[in-house]
This record gives structure tokens, sequence and C-alpha cells, in this order.
């Protein structure tokens, strides 16, 4: 049995709870075949003292949208992922509304895969360019 695309999404943003995903209202609202999008709500709860975006929710963002990407996509049962690596590239203050990232693969190995993640505003425009590395560990059976 197929599941849909709308329970996949539904499934990933149910297992949130008590998460910092959770605290900072991260979801993942699509993918597709080589992407998948999360948006983060930008409110009080993730500024900086300025009232501006702060970096570390962004990140936060990206690597929570590059993990999923990587469980997702990488579509192995025995492994579990893990980051091991993000850098980001801050190019864009951002007040209110949403931000999107999208993670697609730049390299998808057995056992590192490399991540190009843009985070965006609701208009397209370029907030932060991240780069996510991660690793997919054996599961203990």
């Amino acid at each position: 049995m197929q599941i849909s695309k709308e329970e996949i999404l539904k499934r990933a943003n149910a297992i949130t709870k008590n998460t910092l995903m959770e605290t900072l209202e991260i979801e993942m609202v699509d993918f597709g075949d080589d992407f998948v999008i999360g948006r983060m709500p930008v409110n009080k709860r993730v500024y900086q003292p300025d009232g501006v975006l702060h970096g570390g929710a962004t990140v936060a963002l990206a690597e929570t949208t590059g993990s999923f990407a990587a469980e997702l996509l990488f579509n192995q049962k025995d492994v579990f992922v893990r980051g091991i690596e993000i850098s980001a590239n801050h190019v864009k203050s951002i007040k209110e509304g949403y931000v999107y990232a999208k993670a697609k693969f730049i390299h998808k190995g057995r056992t590192t895969q490399l991540f190009e993640i843009k985070v965006t505003d609701a208009e397209g425009n370029l907030v932060s360019h991240c780069k996510l590395t991660t690793i997919s560990l054996p599961r203990k059976k």
C-alpha cells in the first residue's frame, strides 16, 4: 500500500512533540524525488535581541529539514541519520512571516550525505545558504 504525501508529512510533523522543532514551530511542508521543504514562522520565539531572525534558529530549521531529507530520500530502513557538520552564510535579515528551507542532495553516499539547503523568505529571497553533512549509521538490532 502506497502512503500519500499528506500522510508522510503528517507523520513527520507528529514526531516533533516535546522537541526543539515543536518549540520553534518547524514543520515539513513538501517533498519530491530530490528535495524536502520545511518552514518556520519568524516571530518572537526565534528573534535575536534586535527583533530579527536569529541565525541559530535558521540553522536549526536547515538541519531539521536536511536530516528529514536524508531519512526520507535515502530510504534505508536499517540506518538512522545524524548531522555531523553544518555551515551557514546568513545574507538577509527578516522580521516576520515564514522562512522556508529547501534541502537537496549534493552527494548521496551510503555512509555520508551532503546537502545544500537554501533558506528563503515567502517571496523566494535568499535569507541563508547552508550546507549539511549527515552520516547514516546502522540501527542496533
